[in-house]
């Protein structure tokens, strides 16, 4: 890496805030690309994903990669409050 040279501190303070907004926003991307990959880790989505993937080999297919995320949408808050209730219960 080249040394630079500054001739005033008006270019080293102007260089410093360049790299400390470059510094936040690869910070942002972080937390953004974090945040994503947080919300893919879903049951519907690893389930929607596997089926997507396997649909050519299970019969019909197509059908039940549309069918199956509708279920689980429906299915996974169900079993959710039925377990809590269960809980709640003993």
């Amino acid at each position: 890496m080249e040394t630079k040279k500054y001739s005033s501190y008006a270019q080293i303070e102007r260089e410093l805030e360049i790299l400390k907004i470059e510094k936040e926003i690869s910070y942002q991307k972080l937390v953004y690309g974090v945040k994503k990959t947080k919300e893919s880790f879903t049951p519907q989505n690893i389930v929607s994903d596997l089926i997507g993937t396997y649909s050519s080999a299970i019969p019909y297919g197509t059908i039940v990669s549309t069918a199956i995320p509708f279920i689980l949408n429906k299915a996974v808050p169900f079993v959710k409050s039925w377990l809590s209730k269960r809980k709640r219960g003993n």
